[in-house]
């Protein structure tokens, strides 16, 4: 196991996160609209995004058992950086919305992993969720233009925008509320 978290602490991140990030949406629509609106073009988000996500790539590659193919490790961590540049140079057309892509092909690691082998059936949310999280980020590294067009049709109207700002409200507190309630901490 790379990361050890226990499920009730990926729990109680992830439901904050959702929580906080869609509330924040919600109260503060005008502040982020906009940030939605500009940031699939943004070219300092991208280099953050993809920065962070080169750095988790690096280390995975570093640190994780690679099985058969660890003799291949050093090549892989030569590899990582090289196409770190290659994107830099030559795919920074929504190289945000690649690299948010790219986080969202990682993120779902640790989270598998603390649910892996549990018995709450209610672990099931974040097991849910973090394959959605793997199909999303698989179009939006291969057609970014989609999350651009999903924004554009958020933005159409407040009632889109408010809606899906609960979802993730909703979503959130369901997370936090099973972790609370129904994720044993491991010992």
């Amino acid at each position: 196991m790379i990361y050890n978290f226990d499920l009730r602490t990926v729990g109680f991140v992830v439901g904050a996160a959702l929580l906080v990030l869609h509330l924040v949406g919600l109260l503060h629509a005008k502040e982020a609209k906009g940030w939605a609106r500009a940031f699939p073009r943004s070219k300092v988000m991208g280099m953050l995004l993809l920065g962070i996500a080169t750095l988790w790539a690096f280390w995975l590659v570093a640190t994780m058992d690679l099985g058969e193919f660890t003799n291949m490790r050093t090549p892989l961590k030569i590899l990582v950086p090289v196409a770190c540049y290659l994107c830099l140079q030559y795919v920074d057309d929504f190289l945000s919305v690649r690299a948010l892509g790219m986080l969202m092909l990682l993120l779902p690691d640790p989270l598998l992993e603390a649910a892996w082998l549990r018995p709450e059936e209610s672990r099931k949310l974040l097991v849910v969720l973090a394959y959605g999280w793997i199909v999303v980020g698989m179009f939006w590294i291969g057609m970014p233009y989609l999350l651009r067009d999903l924004i554009a049709w958020l933005l159409k109207s407040n009632a889109r925008w408010t809606a899906a700002c609960i979802a993730g409200i909703v979503c959130g507190a369901a997370i936090l509320i099973c972790a609370a309630l129904f994720y044993q901490p491991q010992f």
